[in-house]
Parts: C-alpha cells; structure tokens; sequence
C-alpha cells in the first residue's frame, strides 16, 4: 500500500494538489420562487432529449432573472466568443420557450480583458445587478472572481473548467465539468487500447496534470518511457515530435492547447510516425487539425462533455442556428459546450423551485440538488456529495471523462457513456 504523508494524503495525490494549486496556467488547455427552506433534497431531473422542460411557449411576464457569464472576450490573451455566443443564445432560446417559470432570462456578459482587475470588476458587476448566478463562466483569475461572489452568496454554477482554489473548495461553486481529469482519461484509454510503449507531452506550464497522469499510469503498473515538456511558442516540433515518438512509442498522450497544437500537427505527419495521439477535447480539434486530410485519422480525443453531434445537444444545435450564431467559431468545445450545460442545469433546478428565485434560494436549491439530470451532456450529478478523498478538489463532483475520435479528417463521437476517472487519478488501480 501507498505511503501517507504526515497530513494523510498518499505522496503522489499530494504533489498534485500542490502543483495544481500553483499553476494557474493549467487551465490553458480548455481550452452560469424562494427555494424551499426544508432539507429535504431537490430533484432536478429531466427525461428525453437533455434539454429544460420548456412547454410554455406564452412571453415571460414576470421579474427578469439576471444571470452573468464571466469571459474574456478582448485582450491579448486566450479568448472565449463562444463562451458569450452560448449563453446569449440560450437566453433568446429559453426565452421564446417561455422562459423560466414564467420568468425572462437576462444574461450580461461580462469581458474580464484577461485582467485580473477586470475580473474582480465583473464579479462586483454582478453583486451590484443582484444577479441570482454566475453561470458557465470561464477565467483564469477566479481568485480574483469568487471574493465577492462568496461574500454576497451568489453561487457561481456549472463552471466547465474550475482552475483556481476557490472555485475547487468554496460552497459557492458548483462545477459541472471535470477540469483537469480528462488528462487521466487519456491514460485510461491509451492503457485499455492495448498501448505497449506510452510517451507523453505536456505544454509547459501544464505540468501539474503530471502527477495524476503518472499515479493512473502507475495504478496500471505502467510509467511513461518520456515526458517532453513543448515550449508554447515553439515553432519547428520536429526534433520533439522526434523526441515524443522514439524508444518504439506507438501512443503519445498529449496534454497541449490548440494553438500549439496546430504547429505540433504539421510535424507530427511530416515525421509519418505510425504511433497513435490521445489529447484534450477542445484543443485536438477540428481546428488544429484543419488542412491534414486523413492523416492524424484514428486519433483519440477525451473530454468533458459528448460530441456537439450527439443527442444531448440537440436544443443547442437548434439554438445556434435561431442565432445566426458566427459560424466561424467552435462550439463543440469545453467553453460552448460548457456554458450550454451549465444553463441547462440552472434551469433545471429552477424549474423545481417555489417562490422567488434569488441568489440566496438558488443556492439553497442548487447545494440540495441530488438528481440534476441534463439529458446526458454531463452525468448525473449531486452537489451534495463532494469528494471526500480529495478536499482541496471537494468541490469537483463530476469526475468522468467520454471519448472521440478522428475519422476523414473531422472530430467525431467514439464513447457517449461517462467514464469515471476519480479513482485512477488518486493512484487506485480500476476495477477489472
């Protein structure tokens, strides 16, 4: 049996919650009626095709239920439109289904510039509208976020991809997505796919996924032959893809953001290895692989949420499409998908509710919620069981991961069942 440290937690678990905490950057790869005062639990269940229960179809009449999503929108930095494009698009879409409860919805977007002053400025934003959340929002600083959320008790929901303290541990955040489990996803399938010789790369400012990467490889009894750390600014892989591929790899699990991505791409087929990818949703993706024909074919991709193909988004498709939504951006993405998912699941529990929905209701709702069911854009989900074995990541109660692939040249579904990873990622080896 594994060590324990003087805290308790095995060696391994407790580099990564180290090294996690540290870095901030790991999020780069990703790629918001009172409620009952009993203590009873909420049921926000939902059967079919995964979107809200919308029968009304009568104009919302009664007060606006002000919502914020938190993204960067303009900045020299990563941006996220899609992220912006989603939650207005559900807002018009719920909207003309009658809204909630009877209820328009009324989403500001906020633009954080990739600033961490503009940030904590969007969350005093919505302290200041009296929003009831912050919902499917995506920023790197929600240290700077969550101050003034948690101290006006507005929740911040279905966050795709929490990656800061606060969001991980406060009882005002309720994450819907898996961030950073999918890397432990990618070992999973690399291992079950028969892999023999396993490499691995990682952008660098990554490398906190390292260490649950390294205790799923160890729960197979299996090690990595290499990790290359990829510069992100690299412009010629070759000697990389040359270092990632040798010693008789045939799988490379990749943990790289879709810009480098793209650069990565092109040398990886100018080498005509023959070993086989595993990366990240949103970042192995149609855009990184855009112009390559069939040649990355067979490729493995995890993520957090099904392909924007399959069922569950039928609602979203229909949505973008009623938004003329700009055609240019990926929305089968942790940001467009995310932010979707998180709307439904808000409104899900909505729907539940009796009386006014405020801030402070809707979190009593959402912290009781056993059952919130989205149709099978994210697992079955309840907020009242964090996860115990991992307090600093309490707050992560999805922990599964699903699985495309590429096929001519596109991204499509390989897996719609949810996986889960917890286990793997702390070292234990999986049920046979």
């Amino acid at each position: 049996m594994q060590g324990r440290d003087s805290k308790g937690a095995p060696p391994g678990r407790r580099r990564w919650l180290l090294v996690l905490a540290a870095v901030g950057i790991v999020a780069a790869l990703v790629v918001s009626a009172c409620g009952s005062s009993s203590k009873s639990s909420t049921n926000a269940s939902t059967g079919g095709g995964g979107g809200a229960s919308t029968t009304a179809a009568k104009a919302p009449t009664g007060t606006p239920i002000k919502t914020m999503t938190i993204t960067s929108l303009n900045s020299q930095g990563p941006i996220y439109p899609n992220i912006s494009i989603t939650a207005k698009a559900y807002e018009k879409w719920i909207n003309s289904k009658g809204g909630i409860n009877g209820h328009p919805l009324q989403v500001t977007v906020c633009d954080e510039h990739g600033k961490p002053t503009d940030a904590a400025s969007c969350a005093r934003q919505a302290v200041a509208q009296k929003d009831v959340a912050v919902v499917g929002s995506f920023s790197f600083f929600g240290t700077n976020i969550m101050p003034a959320l948690i101290k006006a008790g507005i929740p911040n929901f279905g966050e795709c991809c929490p990656i800061t303290p606060p969001e991980w541990t406060s009882e005002d955040s309720f994450p819907m997505g898996t961030q950073p489990l999918y890397a432990v996803g990618l070992v999973k399938r690399a291992v079950e796919d028969g892999c023999k010789a396993i490499n691995a790369v990682i952008i660098d400012g990554a490398q906190g996924f390292e260490v649950p990467m390294n205790n799923a490889m160890k729960a197979y009894g299996k090690k990595f032959g290499k990790t290359i750390i990829l510069p992100p600014t690299s412009q010629d892989d070759s000697s990389l893809v040359a270092q990632a591929t040798s010693g008789g790899a045939d799988c490379v699990v990749m943990i790289v953001s879709e810009t480098p991505y793209v650069a990565w791409n092109q040398a990886w087929v100018q080498s005509g290895t023959k070993a086989r990818m595993y990366g990240p949703q949103g970042n192995l993706d149609d855009v990184s692989i855009k112009g390559l024909g069939n040649a990355v074919d067979g490729s493995i991709i995890a993520g957090m949420y099904p392909d924007i193909s399959t069922a569950p988004w039928g609602d979203y498709r229909q949505a973008l499409k009623e938004a003329n939504a700009d055609s240019s951006q990926d929305y089968n993405s942790l940001g467009g998908l995310g932010t979707w998912a998180a709307y439904t699941g808000m409104t899900k529990i909505m729907q539940a509710m009796k009386g006014d929905i405020t801030a402070a209701s809707f979190k009593d709702a959402a912290s009781k919620t056993t059952n919130l069911d989205t149709g099978g854009m994210v697992p079955v989900i309840d907020f009242t069981k964090p996860w115990t074995e991992n307090p600093p990541f309490a707050r992560l109660f999805n922990r599964t991961v699903v699985f495309s692939t590429i096929k001519n040249g596109k991204v499509v579904p390989l897996t719609t069942d949810f996986e889960d990873v917890g286990d793997l990622a702390l070292g234990k080896k999986p049920a046979s």
